[in-house]
């Protein structure tokens, strides 16, 4: 089932209040589970974990920053 722009729009914006918080927290707690990895290691660490949170949401997420494709066009 497709979402519309305007419910797009709205699951974006609640991933990026919510969600996204949430993330970063469990992000950093299992970091704090190792005992001080190298540093070149924990960061390749946080920017794979940075990467691979958006990936299930690609699809909610394209076009969002764009007009509504909905909305009718007013006459020239």
């Amino acid at each position: 089932m497709a979402l519309s722009y305007k419910a797009r729009r709205r699951l974006s914006l609640l991933i990026l209040l919510v969600g996204l918080p949430l993330y970063i927290v469990v992000a950093v707690t299992i970091m704090g589970f190792f005992e001080d990895p190298p540093f070149l290691l924990e960061l390749l660490i946080y920017v794979v974990l940075g990467i691979v949170w958006a990936l299930p949401f690609k699809a909610v997420f394209k076009g969002v920053g764009k007009a509504d494709p909905d909305k009718p066009q007013p006459p020239q």
